[in-house]
């Protein structure tokens, strides 16, 4: 992808009205358009007041110009801020004024992209800046802005660097293979990709908890009819989203809601009770609530503590996916008399609750962060995308294949190679290896102005 050289503008504030409102120019004629605009510009990065005006030199507004020259801005271009009233009829008329003396509008992202392509900033700390002004939760904000500040890009140039050396000293022995001296059977070979093997876990390990972070969790309510599962949906959501009677099978289909608990997004999907059915449309709710749980990351298992643990229940929950991580809940124990607690169930992970009352609720939540990885190591998370944990296992399978061949003494030349795609699949995720389809695609889901 080529570095741009026309100027681009866009309004960078949200659309709707607010005391302040900006204007974001960037490229070489932005000095040029901001002058025509505004009149004599400031020295670099102090704030003048200033008249706005329209091409034909009417007056739209009256506010601040902040100039950035580059390289030392933001795009690492001649960058300039025009900060007016926050009114959607101002800012589309000074947007209209900056297009008639030079501009063009802006793509959503290609003020991000242009920091990434004038090498201001890397693909993982230009996709750090969306996940910052879409983080849905305090952690989530202070993860993107670690990723922002290069945490995990530091983390995986350090692991592209170990690779480089591997690579060298493993091409090396290509080089020298009718020597005497085998390179390969050194065993420091094997311990540095052993060690490298463990880095990379542990880097895939805080990613997928970042990708948490992110994206959230999809947990599932499942269990046969009229265990409470809407009724705990709707206490954990706070709302009454789902209706909730004391006839068995009144959800019929499948009901999602997006909410933040104790700091973690989650996506709770409320399914029909799962049981044998003459009804079509019960029919149909049940094939969904399959569905539903075959996407599922946490599957919350519910049964009803005054009758206990069931065949039915334990023919049901061996039939749940594989991929999902099965809690069990026991749910209604404001009935039963007992006590709200972890424990174990038919040899699974339990925990007795009332979706009624809310007693056990805070168990649920902390054993709910525990599966999902989230606990106090998200003081030190960053932000993380599913691409970045697909690159990572790549590279990890990648460094196996490697450590395979040289064990098995294959030539060289195969070691080498499974070396040189783990270090492609990291570089992919800095952006310093990859296609100019998966820039577009990361740049065209950012917000025009950024």
């Amino acid at each position: 992808m080529s570095i741009a050289t026309d100027t681009i503008a866009a309004i960078a504030t949200p659309a709707g009205r607010g005391a302040l409102g900006i204007l974001r120019l960037s490229g070489p004629l932005a000095p040029h358009i901001a002058e025509r605009i505004a009149g004599a510009l400031p020295p670099p990065r102090q704030a003048a007041l200033r008249h706005f005006r329209d091409a034909d030199g009417s007056v739209i507004d009256q506010g601040l110009v902040l100039v950035f020259p580059g390289p030392h801005s933001f795009t690492g271009e001649d960058v300039v801020e025009l900060q007016g009233h926050g009114g959607p009829v101002l800012l589309d008329l000074l947007l209209r004024s900056a297009c008639a003396h030079g501009a063009r509008v802006a793509r959503p992202g290609e003020f991000s992209e242009r920091a990434f392509l004038n090498d201001r900033i890397d693909l993982a700390q230009a996709e750090a800046i969306a996940d910052l002004i879409d983080a849905a939760s305090v952690q989530a904000a202070r993860a993107a802005s670690r990723s922002l500040d290069g945490e995990f890009s530091r983390r995986v140039n350090a692991l592209v660097e170990e690779l480089i050396q591997l690579r060298v000293f493993v091409e090396g022995a290509l080089d020298f293979s009718d020597e005497d001296v085998d390179w390969l059977a050194d065993a420091r070979l094997r311990e540095r990709l052993d060690a490298l093997d463990a880095h990379l876990r542990g880097l895939l390990a805080q990613a997928a908890q970042g990708r948490r972070l992110r994206e959230g969790i999809t947990v599932t309510l499942t269990g046969a009819p009229n265990v409470g599962k809407s009724t705990l949906l709707n206490r954990l959501a706070g709302t009454d989203a789902a209706i909730v009677t004391d006839i068995a099978g009144t959800t019929r289909d499948v009901l999602r809601e997006s909410l933040v608990l104790d700091g973690m997004p989650l996506t709770l999907v409320d399914t029909a009770g799962l049981r044998e059915s003459d009804d079509p449309v019960e029919r149909e709710g049940i094939r969904r609530a399959w569905q539903a749980l075959a996407q599922a990351e946490i599957a919350l298992y519910l049964i009803d503590d005054t009758a206990g643990w069931t065949p039915q229940d334990e023919a049901l929950a061996a039939q749940l996916p594989p991929q999902a991580r099965v809690l069990v809940l026991a749910n209604k124990c404001d009935l039963s008399g007992r006590k709200a607690q972890r424990l174990q169930i038919g040899g699974r992970d339990a925990l007795r609750l009332s979706a009624a009352d809310g007693s056990g609720v805070p168990l649920l939540i902390a054993a709910i962060r525990e599966i999902a990885g989230l606990g106090d190591a998200t003081e030190h998370a960053f932000s993380a995308r599913t691409r970045h944990v697909d690159a990572l296992r790549r590279a990890q399978a990648s460094v196996h294949d490697a450590r395979k061949r040289l064990d098995e003494g294959a030539t060289p030349e195969l070691a080498a190679e499974e070396l040189r795609l783990a270090q492609d699949a990291l570089s992919e995720i800095t952006g310093a290896f990859g296609s100019d389809d998966l820039l577009g695609r990361v740049f065209s889901q950012f917000c025009i102005g950024k």
